[in-house]
């Protein structure tokens, strides 16, 4: 089993060159420890606050905790010991060497305010996700994905080329390491012991009151809505909870890093816009695990294909900015007259609108809807359709075909 090369060690080099402590937040079992021990120099030492002995003297002394472990350290699940960021801050604040702490935590709702608190400007925060499909089927160096001719040239050489089977069999395969690599072949257990880890571990004592097998049935809902404008009345009816606690546990499911929200693109020259958010999910296989989909070729066919889909392009795309250490500026559009673009990119002062579809052969009228957003402030750039075309094309000047390979 070989280790998948992460995009995010780049940043992960280039912060710890002038940050002392040095925070990757993300998921359960997307590589954090994985990769921090790749990058590790000799010497470094590493202790995991999953050991209960380690955990107690960190909670209780945090100080003689710092002295028995010194810099330079990675700190695994620090979220279970939050009285050591105080003490980091006086190492780093005596001038703590760059580097001198790297830290992980899965449970990022707990930890960001945590260490936002404790540390404030002095811990630079990575958020890392499930495997980019550039990562797994890649190679070279990635960058975030841009509408720019140029530089999808470069993608064209770094990506691996597929067709429309493949792309699915990259969607319900999914992103999580530990069945990327092969480390566990039966993705169906994998995933069925991933959920029951995250519940019981990241969560189960905020949902115990209602019961833990409840709440992975309201996993179960929201994946059958994936791609879709939020409905938590219509989710939570489904599982027999009020819709308080269905927002409640959509923001531990988001927090987490299992979902993600686009917000929908609004300016007040576009004051019919709909202000709904639409919500994905990160890993695309625990999706399809979820919604009982047992091969590439059902799910291609199925009642969700066309939504995984669009999950996959998007996620894909928040996931090649994330690796970079930028945030992504990404919408949705949609208005009362039902007109819809899929993602609106928002970079360099212009407005990139995209359309995604589960097509070879895109046709003009797909983008028909992106004048909509020449009534904004905000100038319209170049946009794309990402669709199912094995290589790169154009529609006009202003309207690529993008193949989501590429991504």
């Amino acid at each position: 089993m070989d280790y998948i090369k992460r995009d995010i060690e780049k940043i992960i080099r280039e912060v710890s060159s002038f940050y002392s402590a040095v925070l990757v937040t993300g998921p359960r079992q997307v590589g954090k420890t994985t990769t921090l021990h790749r990058l590790a120099e000799s010497g470094r030492r590493y202790v995991s606050l999953d050991d209960l002995e380690a955990r107690t003297l960190a909670q209780n002394e945090p100080e003689m905790f710092l002295s028995i472990h010194p810099a330079p350290i990675i700190i695994d699940e620090v979220q279970y010991a939050p009285q050591l960021f105080s003490y980091i801050k006086i190492a780093v604040d005596k001038g703590a060497a760059p580097g001198s702490f790297w830290m992980t935590g899965s449970q990022a709702f707990r930890l960001m305010e945590l260490a936002q608190e404790s540390l404030a400007g002095r811990v630079a925060i990575l958020t890392m996700s499930s495997l980019s499909q550039h990562e797994i089927y890649g190679s070279g160096e990635q960058t975030p994905f841009e509408i720019n001719i140029e530089k999808l040239r470069v993608r064209e050489q770094t990506g691996t080329k597929t067709n429309t089977i493949g792309m699915y069999e990259r969607i319900w395969r999914g992103s999580m390491p530990g069945s990327v690599s092969g480390k566990y072949p039966n993705r169906d257990i994998f995933y069925s012991s991933y959920l029951q880890s995250y519940i019981q571990r990241d969560i189960g004592d905020m949902v115990e009151r209602i019961g833990a097998l409840l709440f992975a049935d309201f996993v179960r809902a929201a994946a059958c809505r994936t791609g879709q404008m939020l409905n938590v009345h219509d989710i939570a009816a489904d599982v027999g909870v009020t819709d308080d606690t269905a927002r409640r546990w959509l923001r531990l499911m988001e927090k987490s890093g299992v979902i993600f929200f686009l917000r929908p693109y609004f300016n007040n020259l576009l004051k019919r816009t709909i202000k709904t958010p639409k919500m994905y999910f990160f890993d695309t296989g625990l999706v399809a695990y979820l919604t009982k989909y047992s091969s590439p070729e059902i799910l291609m066919n199925g009642a969700i294909n066309s939504a995984i889909l669009e999950n996959y392009a998007v996620a894909e795309t928040i996931k090649s900015y994330a690796n970079a250490g930028k945030e992504c500026l990404l919408h949705y559009y949609r208005d009362k007259e039902s007109r819809e673009i899929d993602m609106v990119l928002e970079s360099d002062g212009e407005l990139h609108p995209f359309e995604i579809k589960k097509t070879a052969s895109p046709r003009t009228e797909l983008v028909s809807a992106f004048k909509v957003l020449d009534g904004g402030r905000v100038p319209r750039g170049m946009g794309a359709i990402l669709c199912m075309k094995e290589e790169l094309s154009a529609v006009d000047k202003q309207t690529l075909i993008v193949p989501i390979w590429m991504i």
